[in-house]
């Protein structure tokens, strides 16, 4: 790989939060594999066309271990998605684990008993922003709705007490910080800390959530400890929680700044509310990252020999925006004529928590569409400030109607 000096560094200047830097289109039409820096000053192949991106995602010979931990390129300073996680001789038996643990939380029977709860906390928000608009006040929809919701829901999804949850708010914000004025490895010491006090507290008092789901487990499997389960209630936390808050402060972006897109859902949203989910996940992929690999070892691909032990970025952000692979690529619209998107992965990665982030936006945008058709943006977009954090999104978002 060539010298750090000569590698351009992410994470890459960007117009707007809802536009990607345009080295990304250059890079997928010259260089789809490319050297880059990462923001933690390592190197790395950043992974920018749709077609390898979504065949590395499938591919076995990456993965989220790597050979020697101590030698692996960083991605961050924040204490998830920062490098190496799992055993690099375990690492495929560990995840068909994992997905085995945990399918039962995302069953048909979960999602169900999930959606009528979901309707009363989305509409439950809608009336404390309508109540706090009378007399026409601009609302920020961020802390309104947008903040609150995914963590109630995954809370409500892993077992942890109503009582608990602005502390797990505050800890999960800690640890994908990439602010200098906060330590997110001391976060995740505390996360941790309260994690195994929660499952330990349960043993007694098991219920139908995930953090006694995998108490169950553990009582079942002696190869399976603390430290495995700590790292899925973490995985959990972001890939549901993090996610999904910037999705939804993203795809009301899209939708409000393409007024002709939003009065279609609100004059009809529940024929349009699927399609136009799909489109906000396509395009409204969080961050300025990526998917952090590991090879082990060497592959070629797209004129590049990758070797064992190197760190790839897969970006999703810009897989999804690639032209040899979507008509109008750049462009919002729900009524494209569909295909894959990599929102949710692809292969054995595809994520587990995918139908569970697709009920909430899809009640979350159904029911603003149907209950505030005159929706708008109260500050203009070079107004809005990027979320410091891993997963990028907006600090707030004013609104009024």
């Amino acid at each position: 790989m060539s010298s750090v000096a000569e590698r351009p560094q992410l994470p890459f200047a960007r117009p707007n939060v809802l536009d990607l830097a345009p080295l990304y289109e250059v890079l997928r039409r010259e260089a789809p594999v490319a050297p880059v820096t990462t923001p933690a000053g390592d190197p790395a192949w950043l992974v920018t066309r749709y077609d390898e991106v979504r065949e590395l995602l499938s591919d076995k010979r990456f993965g989220r271990s790597h050979p020697e931990p101590e030698k692996a390129s960083r991605v961050s300073t924040a204490a998830v998605q920062d490098g190496p996680t799992g055993n690099y001789e375990t690492e495929e038996a560990d995840h068909t684990r994992m997905r085995r643990l945990l399918t039962p939380a995302f069953s048909a029977k979960r999602m169900r008993m999930l959606t009528d709860h979901v309707q009363q906390l989305v509409d439950g928000y809608i009336d404390r922003l309508i109540a706090e608009h009378e007399g026409g006040n601009v609302v920020d929809l961020h802390e309104g709705l947008a903040f609150p919701l995914p963590v109630a829901v995954i809370c409500q999804l892993l077992g942890v007490p109503e009582s608990d949850r602005e502390l797990f708010h505050s800890l999960s914000s800690r640890m994908a910080t990439l602010a200098d004025d906060d330590d997110p490895h001391k976060a995740r010491a505390e996360f941790n800390a309260y994690m195994t006090g929660l499952a330990e507290g349960k043993r007694g008092d098991l219920g139908e959530d995930v953090i006694s789901d995998l108490v169950r487990a553990q009582d079942d499997d002696d190869d399976y400890d603390y430290e495995e389960m700590i790292r899925l209630c973490v995985g959990l936390l972001f890939a549901g929680h993090e996610t999904t808050v910037n999705r939804i402060g993203l795809g009301t972006l899209f939708l409000l700044t393409q007024p002709e897109h939003w009065k279609s859902l609100a004059d009809d949203p529940a024929d349009r509310v699927n399609r136009t989910v799909e489109e906000i996940m396509r395009l409204g992929a969080p961050g300025d990252l990526g998917l952090l690999r590991y090879a082990h070892t060497d592959v070629d691909i797209a004129d590049v020999t990758i070797r064992r032990g190197e760190a790839v970025i897969l970006s999703v952000n810009s897989a999804n925006r690639d032209a040899s692979a979507y008509a109008d690529a750049e462009t919002f619209d729900p009524d494209r004529e569909e295909r894959t998107h990599l929102g949710f992965g692809h292969g054995a990665h595809f994520c587990i928590g995918a139908s569970l982030a697709r009920t909430e936006l899809r009640i979350v945008f159904e029911t603003l569409a149907r209950r505030l058709p005159g929706l708008r943006l109260a500050k203009g977009m070079d107004e809005l400030e990027v979320r410091p954090t891993i997963t990028g999104g907006v600090t707030s978002l004013p609104v009024t109607w």
